[in-house]
């Protein structure tokens, strides 16, 4: 696990315990539905927001929803009344408020909820499917991450196409040096010319 030479701490807010950890990295094990317990330890210049769960895992869509939307939002809430500077949130292709798609519309919701919260820069990143190690076998992306890569030569469908894990975490990290807006939006192909800036 490398860390960007900018930080010189990592905190990591996690529901499970991550062993083997770089020194610069500190492991703060929390139950997201008493988050108040550890607002005073939610502190820093950018919170990199990446918590998420699929429906399978979670049981139910309330279950999903409470992950994938009140538990960020919660942390980004706290984070930002202790004076975090900088959002950055790992959102998804197709987010959409308005979609009739439950993931989208919950993804669009989450997008909009934090562009109201007090930060001075908010970076949404809106990857496609993600390519990397898992600890949970997922059988849908086995099947269709090979399919997916073919929409590579369909103009209409590039929008769509897997990216690695690695990538989007690199531009997660770009963006805080690229952002100079209030609130931006980073769709698929801006994720790839992100990455790659120095």
């Amino acid at each position: 696990m490398a860390i960007d030479t900018a930080y010189s701490e990592v905190l990591l807010i996690a529901r499970k315990k991550i062993e083997n950890l770089p020194a610069k990295f500190k492991l703060i094990q929390v139950n997201f539905d008493e988050i108040e317990k550890y607002k005073s330890e939610i502190s820093g210049d950018v919170l990199f927001s990446t918590l998420g769960t699929t429906l399978k895992t979670a049981g139910s869509k309330d279950a999903q929803y409470k992950i994938d939307f009140d538990y960020q939002f919660n942390v980004a809430k706290i984070a930002s009344d202790n004076g975090v500077k900088n959002l950055v949130l790992l959102s998804s292709a197709g987010a959409n408020s308005k979609s009739y798609i439950f993931y989208s519309r919950m993804k669009g919701e989450l997008d909009e909820a934090v562009q109201k919260l007090k930060f001075d820069h908010v970076s949404i990143i809106r990857p496609s499917m993600l390519v990397g190690k898992r600890e949970e076998f997922r059988l849908s992306e086995k099947i269709f991450t090979p399919l997916a890569y073919i929409v590579n030569i369909i103009p209409f469908a590039r929008k769509y196409r897997p990216i690695k894990d690695s990538i989007v975490a690199q531009a997660m990290i770009n963006a805080v040096k690229s952002n100079q807006s209030a609130y931006k939006i980073y769709e698929l192909g801006d994720v790839f010319k992100l990455s790659s800036k120095s």
